[in-house]
């Protein structure tokens, strides 16, 4: 006679589910504490401006790593550059046109500044892009 009883080896389980949803809620909650709170944030105030400064960019004048220079997608002999320049420059239609300079990085830096130079002569903005391409 056996008055032991036959246990069924259950195994037993904890529901994940609702542990799931509040850690969830949790990332949420400091993903969000962190990019409000951030202590190292500096507050500026951006100058405004009462008309429009935007100038419109005229010419774009590109060097490349053989000693070719281009104004826009036509080619010029760098000698003629500043003539080109200069007519293009009084027919723009802006006040104060702007000259963007894009030049290959194996370009001598005294040709940038040879064409800084001449556009500032005659009046324009200038900036420069050195890439490799």
């Amino acid at each position: 006679m056996s008055l032991r009883r036959k246990h069924k080896e259950d195994h037993a389980e904890v529901d994940t589910g609702p542990l799931n949803d509040i850690l969830f809620i949790l990332l949420f909650f400091f993903l969000i504490m962190a990019t409000v709170a951030n202590p190292y944030v500096i507050k500026m105030s951006t100058p405004k401006a009462k008309t429009d400064t935007k100038s419109k960019q005229s010419l774009v004048v590109s060097l490349n790593r053989n000693g070719n220079a281009y104004i826009g997608q036509q080619r010029i002999v760098f000698d003629s550059l500043e003539l080109e320049l200069k007519r293009r420059i009084n027919t723009a239609d802006s006040s104060k046109p702007a000259v963007v300079i894009n030049a290959d990085s194996l370009v001598a830096w005294k040709d940038i500044v040879r064409i800084m130079t001449i556009a500032k002569r005659l009046g324009a903005t200038t900036s420069a892009s050195v890439t490799n391409q």
